[in-house]
């Protein structure tokens, strides 16, 4: 059989059943555009992440006592830095400051703007900073949706702090935070690590927690079993578990939405191979045709497989495309907050483009192979036929 008759017959069956065909395309393109649209969500914000812990230092070190978080007594700072192989041992004074009871909050964050920082994000940042200006009266730097959170609360130009003790701290905007910051810093506000102490409620010798690097990764293990030795309410949190600990979010409410694409995936072939079984007798007619011109129940297939593999094909470039328009160009409005829906202070943030390639095949195969199996068997019943029956 030559290539022409095969290709005009395919052509006529598209055209013929243009109406089913359709209806088969937009439904699977929605499908297709949500799992993408999610999966392209999940990848970008997991590599926007992975992208900010690199500045992070390799550990953190808390005082956790039943769960809670104490403060760290500045006695611990020395021990640390007495172990061999550490390297830029610091104090870290951090906490929520809450605009209100159950109300908005912001993250603020002390700096020892004097001393060499561990985190390589805040190390540029200050290097970026005017410590003469900045210093000489109380200033704070903004993230950008604490920022617009004061401007739209009518503090243009500064804020006042209550701290615990019942005093009111005034802080002038000195700068905001670059936009590559948003995703994690949106609510932060850096201030020198002595206010940060007086807003929070915390000792002149106290801290939230202590950071330090360890150059060599091969001592990192042991150095991390040495720390946690110091004392027993002493907790280390590597930079690898954090990663790990964002991976797991990401990777649930990716999962979550792969598991009902599954299963949607599941009921649409199975309504599909209802559908297909019952075989109209205009379709039926023009098998049992095919094979009394002389068609091989091969052939037969073939062009039921071209038929499925273009509604596929189709339908799988119109939902992926349509998916990464959707999240990179527009922003994934209404479904990224499904991820970011917890988010303090919203900023805008800009989901980079990444795409997982073996999880777009994947998609590919899985709603391929179920797509093709449901179309083919019943066509399969049909031409196995008697020609004769089949065009009655």
């Amino acid at each position: 059989m030559g290539n022409n008759p095969f290709f005009h017959f395919l052509t006529l069956g598209l055209f013929a059943q243009r109406r089913k065909h359709l209806g088969v395309v937009a439904l699977s393109v929605v499908l297709i555009f949500l799992l993408a649209s999610t999966l392209f969500i999940s990848s970008s914000l997991q590599y926007s992440l992975r992208r900010a812990l690199v500045s992070e230092p390799d550990f953190v070190v808390q005082r956790v006592r039943g769960e809670h978080l104490l403060p760290v007594p500045a006695s611990w700072i020395d021990e640390i830095a007495a172990l061999h192989g550490v390297d830029r041992v610091s104090a870290r004074v951090w906490g929520r400051y809450y605009t209100r009871p159950k109300g908005k909050s912001f993250l603020i964050v002390g700096i020892d703007f004097l001393e060499d920082q561990s985190h390589a994000a805040l190390a540029k940042l200050v290097e970026r900073t005017d410590l003469r200006k900045f210093l000489s009266g109380g200033c704070m730097i903004a993230g950008e949706g604490a920022a617009r959170w004061m401007r739209k609360h009518f503090y243009q130009k500064d804020y006042n702090f209550l701290a615990p003790d019942g005093k009111f701290i005034p802080l002038k905007l000195f700068a905001t935070l670059p936009r590559q910051s948003s995703l994690m810093g949106e609510d932060m506000i850096i201030v020198p690590i002595e206010t940060a102490r007086k807003i929070l409620g915390l000792g002149p010798d106290e801290s939230t927690d202590i950071t330090f690097n360890v150059p060599n990764d091969d001592e990192r293990p042991n150095i991390e079993s040495k720390v946690s030795a110091l004392h027993y309410d002493l907790w280390v949190i590597s930079k690898k578990e954090t990663r790990g600990a964002y991976d797991r979010l990401f990777n649930y409410k990716g999962g979550f939405f792969l598991v009902l694409f599954l299963i949607v995936l599941l009921a649409f072939a199975l309504i599909l191979y209802q559908r297909a079984s019952q075989v109209y007798s205009s379709e039926k007619r023009s098998i049992g045709i095919l094979r009394a011109l002389g068609w091989s129940i091969r052939d037969v297939l073939w062009l039921k497989l071209g038929e499925s593999l273009t509604i596929v094909i189709s339908s799988f470039i119109l939902g992926s495309v349509a998916a990464y328009f959707y999240v990179f160009a527009l922003g994934a409005p209404l479904l990224r907050q499904i991820f970011l829906g917890g988010a303090n202070l919203t900023a805008p943030i800009r989901l980079v483009p990444v795409i997982d390639f073996s999880i777009l095949a994947s998609i590919f195969l899985l709603y391929g192979v179920s797509f093709i199996a449901a179309v083919l068997i019943p066509v399969w019943r049909i031409a196995v036929t008697d020609p004769k029956e089949a065009m009655l």
